[in-house]
């Protein structure tokens, strides 16, 4: 089965029911209601949950040969989700929802049969766990990775890319075990993941709401269980990363409010995504850093997986207490990322007097624009042989674009948007392993020159705009790069042709700095329109000749 198609197949079919829910929770009074806790200041649907176990079964029902671990999974998330949807509109309290939670879990338990029976080299040689006790370890632990992930959603996308990275992980390893059920499973709920987080990443218009967050814990351990509780080289401890920051983030603030003398389950705003907020960091960049943590986890995961227990623990207890270390020396100290006037520390500086010269961004801003248009054509002499489908969809393009000039700006755009996410990668592909004889080496370095110039343009452009509309980076753009840049550099990964890499990288590169024009583009301006026909007629002729 090819994971790519269980992946669009989830993340179109997400996509799709979003706006059709969206409506009918406002019905039902699906919506997560502000309050002195929360972040968010308007009523907000929580109907992405709904929408993702929908996106992420279908594919599962498709192409997964169904057994008792697989049903067993499917009754116990299902479970999860329809009593986290009353949870949404009801507020059940946490005993309820312990008690949901239990029944689910004990379904995969008794039914699907997953439990921690091994700790390896933990326990003496020879030691194996009661049955007993080894179904009240599981029971606990998939109960409390089911509410770590829940706690962790505080912020506008943060639950669901914490999870989007540490599913895209289990479809790693799974995949590389040849455990082909968890893959597809695993990459289908990324799909579906990444569907809601195209409406739930700041500012959010949809939330995932506890029937989302609930789900995507549940599926997280019981996936990371499979692996490392089933005929897998990989270490029984390399859950705690899998899942590392929502756990850390779960204990710390437990551990705070009993040592407080208050109830652990009482919500409060000692979460590490309210700490970083206090600290000046904007919501974004709060979600961002969060992304971070979870990705070093997720690093330490992929290099210590074949390591003893001991070696993953030891580390796993030093990465955590560095990261608690260095937000307790924040909070002491009163460490600001930012001072009273919202700057950020050391702004002022030689780039930010740079920033005040209008004359400078025209500049840098030209530089830019002219660099991506000659850039983008010359990429379209390069190729040796174009195939003909090229040259009519250039002709297609040239049309469509001369048509669009008669209306509004925002359809001009996005007509300029579609042809080039349509051609940036075939012109890429074509030049990078086809190239024609005459780009010699020097040339193929001072071509590569110009794509690394380019981020420098883009990155200066970004912090020196002053308009507050535009093209604007946010961490869903960092999940896209982690996945697509990040593991196809893993050495267990090996592609047919090394140079696929650097096509990916230069696709990225011109997707973002295409954004960023299209952003900064006026109504009057005609600049983009002319490179782009210029490039098209490019491809047109060299196909026809």
């Amino acid at each position: 089965m090819n994971l790519f198609t269980v992946f669009i197949l989830s993340l179109f079919l997400t996509i799709a029911l979003i706006p059709v829910l969206k409506a009918m929770a406002f019905r039902i009074n699906l919506v997560d209601v502000p309050d002195q806790r929360k972040v968010h200041v308007m009523p907000m649907p929580r109907s992405g949950g709904i929408c993702m176990a929908l996106g992420a079964i279908v594919p599962v029902f498709l192409w997964v040969p169904m057994n008792n671990l697989v049903w067993a999974v499917h009754i116990g998330c299902a479970l999860i989700v329809v009593f986290g949807v009353v949870d949404d509109v009801k507020n059940l309290r946490y005993i309820q929802k312990f008690f949901v939670q239990g029944v689910g879990a004990c379904v995969v338990i008794f039914y699907g049969g997953i439990r921690i029976e091994s700790l390896g080299n933990l326990v003496p040689a020879g030691f194996e766990l009661p049955f007993i006790v080894s179904v009240a370890i599981t029971l606990f632990f998939i109960v409390g990775v089911t509410n770590a992930i829940t706690l962790s959603d505080g912020l506008d996308g943060l639950a669901g890319g914490i999870s989007m990275l540490s599913f895209v992980t289990i479809g790693f390893f799974a995949y590389r075990c040849e455990h082909m059920t968890i893959a597809i499973m695993s990459i289908a709920v990324v799909g579906a993941i990444l569907g809601v987080l195209r409406y739930n990443t700041h500012p959010a218009v949809v939330f995932m709401g506890d029937a989302g967050s609930q789900m995507l814990g549940f599926l997280c351990v019981v996936f990371t269980l499979i692996l490392t509780q089933s005929n897998t080289p990989y270490s029984q401890i390399t859950p705690l990363f899998l899942i590392g920051f929502p756990i850390l983030d779960t204990l710390t603030v437990m551990v705070e409010r009993v040592s407080k003398g208050g109830s652990p389950f009482k919500a409060d705003k000692n979460h590490f995504h309210h700490k970083l907020l206090k600290l000046g960091l904007y919501h974004s960049e709060s979600v961002f850093v969060i992304y971070l943590l979870q990705a070093l986890f997720l690093c330490f995961a992929f290099v210590l997986r074949f390591y003893s227990n001991w070696s993953n623990l030891i580390v796993f207890i030093i990465l955590a207490l560095i990261i608690i270390i260095l937000f307790e020396i924040a909070r002491r100290t009163q460490f600001k990322f930012r001072n009273g006037g919202g700057e950020m520390l050391g702004s002022k500086s030689m780039l930010a007097a740079f920033a005040g010269d209008r004359l400078s961004i025209r500049i840098l801003f030209a530089c830019l624009k002219w660099g991506l248009a000659i850039g983008f054509v010359f990429q379209c002499f390069i190729p040796q042989d174009i195939p003909p489908y090229m040259s009519y969809g250039a002709v297609f393009f040239i049309v469509l674009i001369l048509a669009a000039k008669r209306f509004n700006l925002q359809i001009k755009k996005d007509v300029m948007r579609i042809a080039l996410y349509c051609t940036i990668p075939m012109v890429l592909y074509f030049s990078t392993m086809g190239a024609s004889s005459w780009m010699t080496g020097r040339l193929i370095l001072a071509n590569n020159a110009v794509f690394l110039s380019l981020i420098l343009f883009v990155i200066l452009t970004l912090n020196m705009t002053k308009r507050q509309k535009g093209f604007k980076l946010n961490p869903l753009d960092f999940l896209v790069f982690i996945v697509i840049i990040i593991f196809p550099n893993l050495p267990d990964i090996h592609l047919e042709n090394p140079l696929i890499k650097l096509v990916i990288a230069k696709i990225l590169i011109l997707f973002f700095s295409y954004d960023v024009l299209l952003g900064e583009l006026r109504k009057e301006d005609t600049f983009l329109d002319k490179s782009l026909l210029a490039a098209f007629f490019v491809i047109a002729v060299k196909g026809f000749i």
